[in-house]
């Protein structure tokens, strides 16, 4: 594959990251909305900034490497992610519990992706000058951390959803 090749596959792949990012920053800023109020409200609202800066600082990696950004494809994800907000979850006027454990893991998803596209780039850091290899490491260091803190407010998401104790019943035969 020659460098021309590489580098429009590089473009494809970091605004195909940069769409998904779209989606994970409107996802965390309506979850962070959601629990406002609530003893998680700080948590997710810096969870949402911190993607939200990771988003810009994937803008700022495709302009060192003078890659076009394709803003198409951040508005169509930007617009299914609003669409998958009214899907039906067991309530039809008020927000489900359902609601925080499924976006908490979708959440978790994008930013598992992200950490993968952190990944790749440190990958191509020694052939691509405009990578800064510090910098990448620092990224993939905040995804990871959220990861972590994903993890711990999807484990007290548990709770309150299934917090009585689930027994299985044997069906009934009536004949």
């Amino acid at each position: 594959m020659n460098s021309m090749e590489a580098r429009r596959y590089l473009a494809i792949y970091l605004n195909d990251h940069l769409a998904g990012a779209a989606g994970g920053v409107a996802r965390a800023h309506a979850l962070a909305r959601a629990h406002r109020g609530r003893p998680d409200e700080g948590r997710l609202r810096r969870l949402a900034g911190e993607i939200a800066a990771d988003r810009g600082a994937l803008l700022a990696v495709m302009m060192s490497l003078g890659l076009p950004i394709r803003r198409y494809k951040s508005l169509a994800v930007a617009a299914a992610e609003k669409a998958g907000r009214l899907k039906l979850n067991g309530r039809l006027k008020n927000r489900s519990p359902l609601s925080d454990l499924e976006e908490l893991e979708v959440l978790r998803l994008g930013v598992e992706a992200k950490a993968a596209g952190w990944r790749t780039l440190l990958a191509l850091a020694d052939r691509e000058p405009g990578l800064r290899t510090p910098e990448l490491q620092r990224l993939l260091a905040r995804a990871q951390a959220q990861i972590a803190a994903l993890d711990e407010l999807h484990k007290e998401a548990i709770d309150p959803i299934f917090s009585r104790r689930m027994t299985t019943r044997t069906p009934t035969i009536v004949r």
